[in-house]
């Protein structure tokens, strides 16, 4: 990995480059962190569950016509992935209400919502990720308009997609965040979708089998990975 250049640390990953231009490689790590990092752990096996667990996902969008950057799993931990020149913008939708959006507008969490919320946060960790509109989207081109219709309907789409996906092994998709770039002029799903930027409970006892546990000191944070991935029939070693 010495070798290699080092293009961005993240609290999660780490991106070098490929062996191709227009090619990335993703490592994630066994680190975690909650409140903007100020809470910081490392997790043994965090990061190749990830990683086998974003291949699925990814490769499941994409069989449905989901455009993403995904290519191949590289290793335990690592994934190859197109380039993109990313837009900072997370679009997150929301089934139940959790989180944040319970602090903002004072609802009890687990409230279904019907339709789902769809909103949009500027990336930008220095200033906590902060609520913005289509408005600021396109004032500050951070996006097109069009851009902005198709983050909006492939967001809406991967809903209904996983959705139906984890209510089928007995799990609830309460709420999740996606982020998008430019692959050659065309829009594509980046990044990663795992239990560190969604939220899943279990459809019965309603427990909380996401980043959460970490969140809250639940304990038994991978241990609840690993039983979601079990459950989607992520291919994991034992």
């Amino acid at each position: 990995m010495s070798t290699r250049e080092k293009l961005y640390e993240g609290k999660a990953k780490v991106v070098y480059a490929g062996d191709h231009a227009d090619e990335l490689i993703l490592h994630f790590k066994d680190d975690t962190s909650a409140f903007d990092g100020e809470k910081l752990a490392q997790l043994a096996r965090k990061g190749e569950v990830n990683n086998a667990f974003n291949a699925f996902i990814m490769e499941y969008l994409q069989e449905a016509g989901v455009p993403t950057h995904f290519l191949r799993r590289s290793g335990a931990q690592e994934s190859v992935v197109q380039r993109l020149e990313m837009i900072p913008v997370e679009c997150v939708i929301r089934n139940r209400a959790a989180g944040s959006l319970c602090r903002r507008l004072g609802i009890e969490e687990g409230r279904v919502l019907e339709p789902p919320v769809l909103e949009f946060f500027l990336k930008n960790d220095a200033l906590h990720d902060p609520l913005i509109n289509r408005s600021h989207i396109r004032s500050f081109a951070w996006a097109t308009a069009e851009e902005v219709e198709a983050m909006t309907r492939w967001t809406e789409r991967v809903n209904v997609l996983l959705v139906d996906l984890f209510a089928r092994a007995g799990l609830i998709l309460v709420d999740f965040k996606l982020e998008f770039g430019r692959f050659q002029g065309d829009l594509r799903l980046g990044d990663e979708f795992s239990p560190d930027g969604c939220r899943l409970w279990d459809a019965q006892s309603l427990e909380k089998m996401d980043k959460d546990r970490f969140r809250r000191d639940l304990g038994g944070v991978v241990e609840a990975y690993l039983e979601v991935a079990r459950r989607i029939g992520v291919p994991l070693a034992s």
